[in-house]
Formats: structure tokens, sequence, C-alpha cells
């Protein structure tokens, strides 16, 4: 399972705005891939979380992605991103994001700006034979790069002003560049690997310790 799977398989269906912001990830190596670089990769993740962006007023199926609709999604997860990074202060933000991303204030006006461009009313569904359903629709035509770009930011907004932001962290573990929430109180890592492999370089670093001590 590559690094992608593995953060798939610990995200939370509700958490549409963590997924996008995990698309960030480290690359197996010691760099950061972007599962997002490319149109393709865009039109995957939408495909994956079809149901999630339907209830935020984006209808998913059929979707393939072009270039204006991976900037305008990259540029809502920079936003996100760069307000993950203020949400988990006093802590050190993610690491791929040091240094890299707007203050605090410019992505909070990204952010809301995205959310604006497309009007959404909140509408009852009730098919004959399911269970009713409620959900934001978009008001109007716009172009398909603003109704995913605007649904992804009310996610963001929704997270961001909902009880799981007290418990946003950055994962401590070393070449982990992932946000996660706390499922308890005692968790530090953003999935059990990455607690192995932070135990592992203390242990190495106790013993250079030791070795440098003589």
């Amino acid at each position: 399972m590559d690094e992608r799977d593995d953060t798939i398989n610990h995200m939370h269906g509700d958490h549409l705005a963590l997924d996008l912001a995990v698309t960030i990830r480290h690359d197996g190596h010691d760099g950061v891939a972007d599962d997002l670089a490319q149109p393709a990769g865009l039109t995957a993740w939408v495909l994956g979380h079809a149901e999630d962006l339907r209830r935020h007023g984006f209808p998913a199926v059929p979707f393939t992605a072009d270039e204006a609709s991976r900037a305008a999604v990259a540029e809502v997860r920079t936003a996100l991103r760069a307000l993950f990074a203020r949400a988990v202060l006093p802590g050190p933000p993610s690491s791929a994001d040091t240094g890299r991303l707007p203050d605090p204030a410019a992505a909070l006006e990204r952010l809301n700006a995205a959310a604006a461009r497309v009007p959404v009313h909140y509408r009852l569904a009730w098919p004959q034979d399911g269970a009713p359903a409620a959900g934001h629709h978009p008001a109007g035509e716009h172009p398909r790069a603003e109704l995913l770009a605007a649904a992804l930011a009310r996610a963001g907004i929704a997270f961001l002003a909902g009880p799981d932001r007290a418990r946003l962290r950055a994962c401590p573990a070393p070449r982990c560049v992932r946000y996660f929430v706390q499922s308890h109180p005692r968790q530090e890592w953003c999935k059990p690997s990455c607690g192995n492999r932070a135990r592992v370089a203390r242990h190495h670093a106790r013993q250079r310790a030791r070795e440098a001590l003589g």
C-alpha cells in the first residue's frame, strides 16, 4: 500500500476539506508529492469523493478535470493549508507549509471569495424509493471549475468553523507533511506507521548521542 492509499483509508467521509489538504503528501523518499499536479489526478480524486462533493453543491458525476479546474482547486487547497497552519497554533504547522503559504488573512479572503462565486440554496431531495436528504444546490449556471472550487471552499469553511478544528494537528513524524484530526487525546501521529517511524528516529538519535559522549 502506497502513501496515497494509506491516507485515504485513514480519512473520514465528512472531512472533505481535510481530504483535500492531504493531497499534498510525503513522496516516500525525501520530498513532497502532489496528487493533484495533473488534471487526471484531480479527476480521480473528485470521482472518489463524489458523494461528499454532491452534499456541498457540486454534481461530480460525470467529471473530467481540465487545467482551469485543477488550478482553481489548488488555490482553495493553498488557502486551506494556510488556515490549517493557523488552526494548529501554538504547535508547528506541517513541514510542507513552513514559509510557503500566504498569510492567514489573505488565505481567509481567498477561501471566502471562492465560496462566494457560486450562490447556493439548501434543498431537500426525497426519491420515491429512498430516504430524504438535504444538500446545497447551485443557483444559476456557472463554469465547472467555479462550481468545484466553491463546493470545496464551503467544505473548508464548515470544517474550520466546526468542532473538529480544535482537534486538528500537524503530524510531527519525520518526513510526514499531513494534517489529521485526533480521534482521541493521546493520539500523536496521523497513522501508526508514522508513530513507528518517529520512535525509530528517536532511538537512533539516542544512540548517536551516546556514541558522541564516548
